[in-house]
């Protein structure tokens, strides 16, 4: 047991509201001892439930409620390293549905499209220096444009991420990123690239973030997206920015599906792309059991079967990640030998983390130092 919590439970008498008081002042929460995590809730209920996304463990764990009081508790294991977004689960009275709700005792939170949910840092977890403001890094900017009548029957808002001291006088490589304004809005996407450029890890880039229609279709494997891409947005861009062409300076990345959508493209358009970040990829085929993840994932099973069957090299440089904690980790262990068969440079990344924004965001240094590192990619004309 918790050591911390010990001083309350290990007792005849239950402690008083002073006391808990007192206690709950003293210590943050969740409560971090080396390996053990104690997560505490205060308030009637009938039950306190912790809802956590760590795929293979259960998803909904009981708090045990101090005799006497109005304080629960939850003691579990947790690896060093670890980040975990969680909620809490409460039953007011016997037979009443469960409510979530973020800790109220926890300030840390993550946010995604579907609102936010409570963080638990485990021992020796440290968010990322680079991901965080610096007032020394000159900050890029942020352009917009939209193509019309393209390819997707539609118009494509695209934001355009340009670095600091931008000169047409220079060549950029280009990184097209799927999600990419949820790249911006919850992995702090403008903040990485501005510091990352700021220190020289990375070379001075544009980043295009076009924006999605219908994801889910556009994503899996689809041949219209792949076209846009490759025969109608990047020759857009070559022709309004000064561009580096070879493929050594162009890229795809993307999350999730956003990542089947990088390497489905890649596949459709061989040595078009030379660089490919694939976070946490929705690499679903056959093996893990038909049907497993529903229709939505019918286009990608075919893809990824194709692929399995017949890997090519159709890019230079791979950079995969994935946190361990997903559901996905399988998938994505067995694409890096495939990966690395065609030839193609791979370099591989796990993560105490779940299928979310801060852990893609935490992948990014080793990501784009890698795929395009430093000052030595400045061109001038």
């Amino acid at each position: 047991m918790s050591l911390a919590i010990r001083s309350l439970t290990g007792r005849e008498t239950p402690p008083a509201p002073a006391e808990i008081d007192a206690f709950l002042a003293a210590h943050p929460v969740p409560l971090v001892e080396g390996s053990s995590v104690t997560f505490l809730y205060r308030g009637e209920a009938h039950a306190v439930r912790l809802h956590h996304w760590i795929y293979g463990l259960p998803s909904a764990r009981p708090f045990t409620r101090l005799p006497g009081t109005d304080l629960w508790y939850l003691i579990e294991e947790l690896p060093p390293g670890s980040r975990v977004e969680y909620k809490l689960g409460l039953i007011a009275e016997a037979g009443e549905e469960e409510e979530l709700i973020r800790d109220p005792r926890n300030p840390l939170l993550a946010r995604d499209p579907f609102g936010a949910n409570s963080v638990c840092h485990g021992d020796r977890y440290e968010q990322p220096a680079w991901t965080l403001p610096d007032p020394e890094a000159r900050p890029g900017t942020i352009e917009r444009l939209t193509l019309a009548e393209t390819a997707l029957g539609r118009e494509v808002p695209v934001a355009l991420y340009l670095p600091a001291r931008f000169r047409t006088s220079r060549r950029y490589p280009l990184l097209v990123i799927h999600d990419g304004e949820d790249y911006l809005r919850y992995s702090a996407l403008r903040t990485v690239l501005d510091n990352l450029i700021h220190r020289l890890e990375i070379a001075p880039l544009v980043a295009a973030l076009p924006a999605p229609g219908e994801r889910l279709v556009e994503y899996a494997d689809d041949p219209a997206h792949a076209r846009f891409l490759a025969e109608e947005l990047v020759p857009a861009l070559e022709r309004r920015l000064p561009l580096r062409r070879e493929p050594a300076a162009r890229g795809l990345m993307g999350a999730s599906f956003g990542a089947v959508a990088s390497l489905s493209t890649a596949v459709r358009y061989p040595g078009r792309f030379g660089r490919l970040l694939l976070q946490s990829g929705s690499f679903a085929f056959t093996d893990i059991g038909p049907g497993r993840r529903g229709p939505v994932f019918a286009p990608v099973v075919r893809f990824m079967n194709r692929f399995r069957d017949r890997p090519e090299r159709v890019s230079e440089r791979v950079y995969v990640s994935c946190g361990i904690y997903e559901s996905l980790i399988y998938e994505n262990r067995s694409l890096v030998p495939l990966l690395q068969g065609t030839g193609m440079e791979v370099r591989y990344e796990e993560a105490r983390d779940g299928h979310n924004w801060e852990n893609w965001r935490d992948r990014l240094r080793a990501a784009l130092s890698w795929l395009f590192p430093g000052p030595l990619w400045m061109v001038y004309e």
